[in-house]
């Protein structure tokens, strides 16, 4: 999303039409999911993915067709039947909805986008919210109301109560920087877009795992940076990697940073006194995801001591520890595989399971295919 609107700020800027097409909801199987996004300039050419092929296609022709004619912001559905997915050598059925959004005048946009761009660049996070499917006769779809960096509400969905509900369900949104397709109590639907500074993972100790995490980090897209308070553990050549490698006692390196709730902190040390200085820090910070690599002796030994510090009790259950998913991880290299999938099941808000068919679903294909005589 950030390429798109990065680039939708500066043709705003310069004044130049285009169209954005937004993946607002999926149903079964698809390429893409909500979010993604597509930008078509006047000429034709194009910024971001819908997951090509023919739906792409279609999307972007159907986009730069709304830009020629004047047309204004339209929903439209696509259906991956069986043929388009064979013919695109997808093993995937289901439907995709869509906004296409022309824009024509930067007036309107260009503070929004702009303040959008800022929270990539870590400024404040903000929200945007598009009005799909109206209710009542009551506003019109393209309709958007924006939540800037001063925190106020701007524009509207068409109705007082609508709009109030959509901001505050886009404020739960904003500081992870997630998505939600919205059903609002009066019957209208609304698209909702939480933007802040990308996903930092920060890993206190340069050690062998902390060293096995880095690569994993970086190929998931997200920021790194690591803390050692040991010179010959925390620098460029180590950890190439990294966006920022900090050389300082892991309290002081920690308090250093901005952290936000879409921050991970990955608590890796050389010792227990130095895990428990980290974890602590760490703890008093408004990080979402806190994890402390270790056994759980280790970790009850820690949290009676942070307990003793005054950190809560809900704080305490909200850190994970011993960190990780349990897949039996004995190498720093699985430790550390076992790390990110945790953090990533945190971010999407799952458990971590496993995704085997289950026993019905089992059941209904086996049901359909005759057993061999």
């Amino acid at each position: 999303m950030e390429i798109v609107l990065r680039e939708a700020q500066s043709l705003l800027r310069k004044g130049e039409p285009f169209a954005i097409a937004t993946v607002v909801d999926t149903k079964g199987s698809t390429p893409q999911k909500p979010g993604a996004k597509l930008l078509v300039r006047q000429d034709g050419s194009g910024v971001g993915t819908l997951g090509g092929g023919c739906v792409e296609g279609d999307i972007w022709f159907a986009a730069r067709m709304l830009l020629k004619e004047g047309g204004g912001p339209l929903v439209r559905d696509y259906l991956l039947n069986e043929d388009i997915a064979a013919s695109e050598g997808l093993v995937c059925g289901g439907t995709m909805y869509f906004l296409l959004d022309p824009v024509r005048e930067a007036e309107p946009l260009l503070p929004p986008v702009s303040e959008i761009v800022g929270a990539y660049d870590g400024g404040p996070s903000v929200g945007l919210a598009t009005l799909l499917k109206p209710s009542h006769g009551r506003g019109r779809v393209g309709d958007k109301l924006f939540v800037g960096v001063d925190g106020l509400a701007k524009g509207s969905l068409g109705d007082p109560q609508r709009d109030d509900e959509t901001t505050s369900a886009l404020r739960e949104l904003m500081d992870y920087g997630r998505i939600k397709y919205l059903s609002t109590r009066d019957g209208s639907k609304v698209f909702l877009e939480g933007y802040t500074t990308p996903p930092t993972v920060i890993i206190a100790g340069g050690g062998h795992i902390g060293k096995a995490l880095a690569p994993l980090v970086k190929m998931l897209g997200l920021r790194l940076v690591v803390i050692d308070d040991r010179e010959e553990f925390a620098n460029a050549e180590r950890f190439p990697e990294a966006d920022r490698v900090i050389v300082a006692d892991y309290a002081t390196g920690v308090q250093q940073l901005d952290i936000r709730p879409n921050t991970a902190v990955v608590v890796a040390t050389r010792g227990h006194r130095e895990d428990d200085q980290a974890l602590e820090t760490a703890a008093r910070t408004n990080a979402g995801y806190v994890g402390l690599v270790g056994s759980k002796r280790k970790t009850i030994l820690i949290y009676e001591e942070l307990l003793k510090h005054g950190i809560s009790q809900e704080r305490l259950r909200a850190i994970h520890a011993p960190i990780g998913l349990n897949i039996g991880a004995l190498t720093p290299e699985e430790i550390a595989l076992s790390i990110m999938a945790e953090i990533v099941a945190f971010r999407e808000g799952r458990s971590g399971g496993p995704m085997t068919l289950d026993g019905r679903l089992f059941r209904k294909v086996t049901s359909k295919v005759p057993v061999p005589a």
